[in-house]
């Protein structure tokens, strides 16, 4: 069975894409920006957080170019907070985290959730919503000031709240998304700087770090970028900097690889043969190491430097993000196999991660396969599933959203 080419399956897609909109209207907070969610939909108390505002605001920025009714709404809501309720009118950037009444509850100013900034800023440019364009202007000259590092070809971390002090920790976490964020602000501005500042860093990573790893991806580096192996060993299930390699950033990495691969072929560039080479030997290793690996079904969230689970609880991120990678995979090379994972990892999903009851997907199961809430709580946001739905249905290039406005959707 080719799932990739079924009409069948496609219309499962977009019918899964729907339901888990749907589950997210109600993150909408009438105080500004979106709310984690519950295991049933409800908002959780406490700060509003800008890395799930900006996701929430991608993700329907891409339901209202799909033509969703009533999704403009809630890209517009989360504009709102994003010039207002995050941004910090006097340094600059956004904060991390607001309280509900207001005030900065996280004043730091870290590349990840700025990055989705500029993801967000991109998809609600190409959905063509009222101050968007300027938003994404702005947060892109955010990169140029205070992330962009022209000599290492990457991005730094985290700054203070004025831009002042700038800690020596370096991520790949952070680098990963904003060559996510670069690719999509390259379609919409059509400014190719932010598609070269990507493949340089896919470049670094990839066929540098990875390559040289065993196709581990050392994901924690000092501020001369000397990997550091042994970072949160006494911690390693934390959610954004783990100890060891994080097997669904192997599978978000090769696809990035194949998405930055495909817009240089789209512009008529000479295309180094390695970022095919390197997504097909990234991904298998993935694969590898963290499908199926102790004896249930399901991705292992981390392994050690041989290759050992580390932490066994399955991630819903990182399901999803195999299953994006095997179709991008797919469409990259026509090989049949990996139509053959997507089925079987579709299959995992369907049967042990999709909550039917509920609503969404749980975010964690354990090593049984059975509800575990160890790393997550509840069902944050929606931007991996439903990412997951629309990838397979949309060309490697351009970005999502802009795939969307152009009616590229099959």
């Amino acid at each position: 069975m080719a799932w990739l080419s079924t009409p069948a399956h496609g219309r499962w897609l977009e019918a899964e894409t729907d339901r888990l909109w749907e589950f997210g209207r109600a993150s909408r907070r009438a105080s500004g920006g979106f709310a984690r969610l519950d295991d049933v939909g409800r908002p959780l108390p406490g700060p509003v957080e800008l890395w799930i505002t900006c996701r929430m605001t991608h993700v329907y920025a891409l339901a209202h170019l799909a033509s969703r009714p009533g999704a403009a709404a809630l890209v517009d809501h989360g504009l709102a907070a994003l010039a207002g309720l995050f941004h910090d009118d006097e340094h600059g950037g956004w904060f991390a985290e607001v309280d509900v009444d207001g005030t900065p509850r996280d004043t730091t100013k870290a590349a990840y959730p700025h990055a989705f900034v500029v993801l967000a800023a991109s998809s609600a440019t190409a959905a063509g919503r009222p101050g968007a364009r300027a938003l994404l202007d702005e947060a892109l000259a955010a990169q140029d000031s205070w992330f962009w590092d022209e000599h290492a070809g990457m991005v730094v971390e985290e700054w203070d709240r004025t831009f002042t002090d700038l800690d020596p920790y370096r991520g790949v976490n952070a680098a990963m998304h904003t060559v996510e964020a670069y690719l999509a602000a390259a379609d919409v501005t059509g400014d190719r700087r932010w598609l070269d500042r990507a493949v340089r860093v896919v470049e670094r990573v990839v066929h540098g770090f990875a390559r040289g790893n065993a196709w581990r991806i050392p994901e924690h580096f000092d501020a001369t970028w000397t990997a550091d192996l042994e970072y949160n060993a006494d911690t390693p299930a934390h959610p954004f900097r783990p100890y060891g390699a994080t097997v669904g950033h192997g599978f978000e990495w090769a696809r990035l690889t194949l998405h930055a691969r495909a817009a240089l072929q789209a512009r008529g560039d000479d295309v180094p043969a390695w970022l095919l080479d390197d997504a097909v030997a990234l991904a298998d290793a993935a694969a590898r190491e963290g499908w199926d690996v102790d004896g249930a079904p399901g991705f292992v969230y981390t392994v050690d430097w041989q290759g050992r689970p580390v932490v066994r609880e399955r991630m819903h991120w990182v399901a999803a993000e195999a299953i994006a990678a095997a179709a991008a995979l797919h469409a990259a090379t026509g090989d049949a196999r990996y139509d053959d994972l997507y089925t079987q990892w579709w299959d995992y999903v369907g049967e042990h991660v999709l909550d039917r009851d509920g609503g969404s997907w749980w975010h964690e199961l354990g090593p049984d396969n059975r509800v575990s809430r160890t790393v997550w709580a509840g069902k944050a946001d929606l931007y991996h599933a439903v990412q997951a739905t629309l990838i397979p249905r949309l060309p490697l290039t351009p970005a999502l959203a802009p795939a969307l406005a152009a009616g590229l959707l099959g």
